[in-house]
């Protein structure tokens, strides 16, 4: 599966007043002329609880939209392999494609995204045995791809591609009880310039430059990779919960479209709160 970035989608139909009342869903013209250049003419089913969505209905900020996926996949489907998020009204539709290890056991996964006008925000989940199932959710939010950054490009600059991770023990604040599972949340300092915001000193557009590619693991084993684009928020975010093994170091890799490449590495013991 291939990104288009920079996608212009052509006849998106205007939101009317009366579909703009917080009780009001619209149907999505664009999702139906989106859906076979993602996925062809693959049959894609009801969700049916093998993945779950989650994101505000109004976003308080267009260019910091949290997004909250959490899987279940069950033994019939066989595990998730792949999640594809998409953002129909964005000029970039298709956010990000996350992969996943073959046992890495990701159950929760959770990023921002940038909303460009009120639109369906949409994972289908890739299982095992080749189906898809899609789940979605309206936010109404507006400008998130064109919103001027939050510092400015030296300062975004001189901290490129520093690093954060953090590990939470079990039954830590704002976590979930786990048995099994082990929650991280991964912080990278990136603009993810999208190529629509302005220079607010100079009146120029600021020219794309954001994380492409992303790869996480532990030891030898694959957690996840993701393959981005505009929509991801600024200093990308990423918070998920896998089957963690004791004692072997978390290692993070990712490169930018300007082809510039960070890595770090991490023991896997829980962080300071």
């Amino acid at each position: 599966m291939s990104l288009v970035l920079f996608t212009v989608l052509l006849g998106a139909f205007p939101i009317s007043p009366g579909q703009a009342e917080e009780t009001s869903v619209p149907e999505s013209a664009t999702w139906s002329s989106l859906k076979p250049d993602v996925f062809g003419n693959r049959g894609i089913e009801a969700a049916s609880g093998i993945i779950a969505i989650d994101a505000p209905k109004r976003a308080e900020d267009a260019a910091i939209v949290p997004v909250d996926l959490k899987f279940n996949p069950g033994k019939a489907a066989g595990r998730i392999k792949v999640v594809t998020l998409i953002v129909d009204e964005n000029p970039s539709p298709v956010a990000a494609v996350f992969k996943f290890g073959p046992d890495a056991g990701v159950t929760h996964l959770a990023t921002r995204l940038r909303v460009n006008a009120y639109s369906y925000v949409r994972a289908i989940a890739e299982t095992e045995d080749g189906k898809l199932h899609m789940t979605q959710t309206f936010v109404k939010a507006s400008g998130g791809c064109s919103a001027p950054a939050m510092k400015n490009q030296d300062e975004a600059m001189a901290s490129l591609g520093k690093m954060k991770l953090r590990v939470f023990p079990p039954n830590a604040p704002g976590t979930e009880a786990m048995n099994r599972a082990t929650e991280m949340q991964l912080m990278i300092r990136h603009p993810n310039n999208s190529g629509l915001q302005m220079d607010q000193l100079t009146r120029y557009y600021i020219p794309a430059h954001f994380i492409r590619g992303l790869t996480i693991s532990q030891g030898n084993r694959l957690i996840m990779t993701m393959e981005g684009g505009i929509s991801i928020s600024e200093d990308p975010n990423f918070r998920f919960e896998f089957d963690s093994k004791q004692g072997e170091e978390i290692k993070v890799e990712a490169v930018d479209t300007e082809g510039m490449k960070f890595e770090n590495e991490w023991p896997s013991e829980p962080s300071a709160l």
